[in-house]
């Protein structure tokens, strides 16, 4: 049976998010749905990350398994004619080795988080930038990022209804910088997330980039391991999981902007280890 990894690009506004779930549409619906009407198959499309209500991809990294034998590009191409409807395309498919798995196989995630500080509203950007109104101080905020890289009980920062089983997480890298369009990009990589993780930071270092909050009290929050003592929760729309890395050696890290880059996917042989 011939597996296939696709690498998926989506605008998650009209989505309840990745996984297929009854009370909304979903990202991975929508993959299964295209399967189906190209290959008459019923599938599963197992992705690298699940993503919330809301969130978007720019690198998402899933697997399937098919019947025929179909060359990759047919099977890019078939589902992106039964993708015209959704907001979702297939950006690359190519041939996976029998255990690959697009999530247990990942040895590292990244993601941005877009800000729009500015007194003008997001016209073109809404729904795709947490808009803020005031000027952030970047630098500020990037200091302050660095207090939660390393590994550390990140519980101050997991939503109430996460399920992983433990809140300790090492956080290989969160910078903060200005992008090419003038916004906030906050760059998250780690092996993998706990649920809120990234949008939880986001909104910390935004009372740090609003002078409101010093180093020393995002140091308290992470210490204090209260929910609590979290910043307010950044909403989705500014969130972007931009890719994934399989193997040793695939040391890809993620792009200044989203712009012009879109994916920082490795094509590296995967790492069939698990932890």
């Amino acid at each position: 049976m011939p597996r296939y990894r696709l690498i998926v690009e989506y605008d998650g506004s009209p989505y309840a998010g990745w996984q297929r779930q009854a009370n909304g549409p979903s990202v991975q619906g929508a993959l299964e749905a295209a399967v189906e009407a190209f290959s008459g198959e019923k599938v599963t499309v197992f992705g690298a990350g699940r993503t919330d209500a809301g969130v978007h991809a720019t690198g998402q990294v899933a697997h399937v398994d098919l019947q025929t034998d179909w060359r990759p590009d047919t099977v890019r191409d078939a589902m992106n004619a039964h993708l015209r409807d959704e907001r979702v395309a297939v950006i690359d498919a190519a041939p996976a080795a029998p255990d690959f798995d697009a999530r247990f196989s990942a040895t590292r995630r990244h993601y941005i988080y877009r800000i729009l500080d500015r007194r003008s509203p997001a016209a073109l950007l809404a729904g795709h930038v947490w808009w803020v109104s005031r000027r952030l101080d970047v630098e500020a905020m990037d200091r302050a990022a660095k207090r939660l890289v390393g590994t550390h009980d990140f519980s101050t920062f997991r939503a109430a209804n996460c399920q992983a089983k433990s809140p300790i997480r090492t956080l290989d890298r969160l910078d903060v910088m200005r992008g090419l369009d003038g916004g906030v990009e906050i760059v998250a990589s780690a092996r993998s997330f706990l649920h809120n993780q990234i949008r939880s930071f986001a909104g910390s270092l935004k009372l740090v980039g609003e002078n409101r909050w010093t180093d020393d009290e995002l140091t308290a929050a992470l210490e204090s391991r209260d929910r609590k003592r979290c910043g307010p929760v950044a909403p989705p729309g500014g969130l972007y999981f931009v890719g994934v890395e399989y193997g040793a050696g695939a040391e890809l890290g993620p792009p200044r902007s989203l712009l012009p880059t879109y994916s920082i996917t490795s094509l590296a042989e995967p790492d069939t280890g698990r932890s």
